[in-house]
């Protein structure tokens, strides 16, 4: 059976469950599983790089970001600003200086905070993982439909589970959903770290 589409896999899911009187329910299955799909995949090809001007102490990440891989400013020299929590912003500023170059940021309802508050405009660039582009009768595939339609299909028949009232299907289709979540984040993790071995690196103090 190929699953390539929106259409070919809402008509899978219904093969799957043996039901024909599925359809307005099934776009909520897969709306749901690409819900917890962008919860727990990690996958290189979810990884975007977007450029923004940092002037403020608060700027608003892209609409479809889920996790920072890495924040930095671009503007020579160039450097990376590290991840604190919001304790330690708060000690920051009750300590550091009031403004200048970025070195720290920290994730403030939703928004970035960045410490020292930028005394000028800097360039700063986010690399980040993004949401999988959610399907629709308009948007008919995506990346992770064309590469790993059984995450799709899994994932929106674990929620037609408490729908239906079927528990007895809901822990296979919970564990197949979940090998096949887990041999992408694997697959993942060798493409990008294959070829040569990882090297920690040392820095003087």
């Amino acid at each position: 059976m190929s699953i390539s589409t929106y259409s070919e896999l809402q008509s899978a899911v219904a093969d799957f469950l043996n039901r024909d009187d599925l359809a307005s329910v099934v776009p909520t299955f897969i709306s749901l599983a690409e819900a917890r799909i962008n919860r727990e995949l990690r996958h290189f090809n979810m990884v975007k790089r977007s450029t923004a001007t940092a002037d403020t102490r608060y700027s608003t990440p892209p609409g479809d970001w889920l996790e920072t891989v890495r924040l930095h400013i671009t503007d020579n020299p160039p450097s990376d600003l590290e991840l604190i929590s919001q304790n330690d912003m708060a000690q920051l500023r009750e300590q550091g200086p009031a403004g200048g170059r970025p070195c720290f940021y920290a994730i403030t309802a939703g928004e970035i905070e960045f410490f020292p508050t930028p005394d000028q405009s800097y360039t700063s660039e986010l690399v980040y993982y993004a949401d999988v582009p959610a399907l629709s009768d308009t948007n008919t595939d995506n990346w992770l439909l064309r590469k790993y339609p059984d995450i799709y299909l899994y994932g929106a028949l674990v929620h037609s589970a408490p729908y239906l009232d079927d528990d007895a299907r809901a822990q296979t289709w919970a564990a197949l959903y979940q090998s096949a979540v887990d041999a992408a984040n694997t697959e993942s993790d060798k493409a990008r770290f294959s070829g040569t071995g990882l090297r920690m690196m040392i820095r003087s103090y």
